[in-house]
């Protein structure tokens, strides 16, 4: 009797999971894995985990330019001189200032954005590629653009201040007390389309149909957006806000382009703080200790995020 075609196959399927199970089959199984991923996790051994690994061991020694002597391990010597260095925590500072002045307004401003990009207007394509713009540009070519429109002699804004009869206009990027704000403005207008594309992604995920079950209810705009909106779309936004969160404490080029860390040290982040320590005065050791507390402290915010992700039952 000839078996059914059907019937094949469902046994060839059942002597597979069989084949699987058995110990050299789950052997099997897990080289085939890990050949697949092991293309995916070469780039990542040599340009993340490598550098990291040789940052720590370089934290470890008192390596310097220009010296004539033997590179010496001295252990965390570095981060117990890095303990009692107030102009590094005071760049701390300056960095979490940094972070949160840039995230939260940024956050703010893309959900408003994403509101009205979102809505049935005219020209809505239009309007969405434009809104991406400033996310196209690299941030040194951002950096030199907004020196420009803060130069105190013939920027942008300085003229616009003259005309309006408002002052003959400052320095806005020399100034101690108006530096960081002018910084702050720039980073928020850079990352501003990339929280917003974000955001839109999560409201396309919002039905229609419960907006429009809602406002049969008698919802208004602001009951609709809390008690449908805000729920599907609280995810997205907390993702979006830790990544920014993180990537804004390690923001280093549009800084260095505007203000070099400058006046006075008034913009001067962390990253600046150890790029400062490495190539303009050549203690390597030292400012390697400094990227290892920066990594450090962002893999405490990722955990933080991470962990309240999967408390809060959704995944991660």
């Amino acid at each position: 009797m000839n078996t059914p075609t059907g019937a094949g196959k469902g046994a060839d399927s059942v002597t597979s999971v069989a084949d699987a199970r058995r110990p050299g089959g789950r052997r099997a199984a897990g080289r085939s894995a890990w050949y697949l991923v092991l293309p995916a996790l070469i780039p990542i051994l040599l340009l993340s985990v490598g550098p990291l690994l040789y940052g720590v061991l370089l934290a470890l020694t008192d390596a310097q330019s220009g010296r004539t002597q033997a590179t010496r391990w001295i252990g965390a010597l570095n981060f117990r001189d890095l303990v009692h260095d107030t102009l590094f925590w005071e760049s701390f500072r300056i960095g979490l200032v940094w972070a949160a002045g840039v995230t939260v307004p940024q956050f703010l401003l893309a959900l408003g954005l994403a509101l009205l990009l979102s809505q049935d207007l005219r020209l809505r394509g239009l309007a969405r590629a434009l809104a991406i713009v400033p996310w196209a540009m690299p941030e040194v070519v951002v950096g030199i653009m907004w020196r420009l429109v803060y130069d105190p002699d013939a920027g942008i804004l300085n003229e616009t201040l003259r005309d309006l009869g408002l002052g003959d206009g400052r320095d806005w990027l020399g100034a101690l007390a108006t530096a960081l704000p002018a910084v702050i403005v720039v980073g928020v207008w850079a990352g501003l389309p990339q929280t917003t594309v974000a955001l839109l992604a999560g409201l396309q995920n919002v039905p229609r149909e419960l907006h429009e079950a809602a406002a049969v209810d008698g919802a208004g705009a602001w009951r609709r957006f809390r008690a449908v909106t805000w729920p599907a779309l609280r995810p997205v936004a907390l993702a979006i806000t830790a990544l920014n969160l993180i990537w804004n404490l390690n923001s280093f080029a549009l800084v260095y382009v505007l203000t070099s860390g400058g006046p006075g040290g008034r913009t001067r982040l962390p990253s600046l703080f150890a790029y400062e320590e490495a190539f303009r005065y050549g203690q390597f050791g030292y400012a390697a200790a400094m990227g290892c507390v920066l990594v450090a402290v962002v893999s405490v915010l990722l955990a933080v995020f991470l962990a309240g992700r999967l408390r809060g039952g959704a995944p991660a």
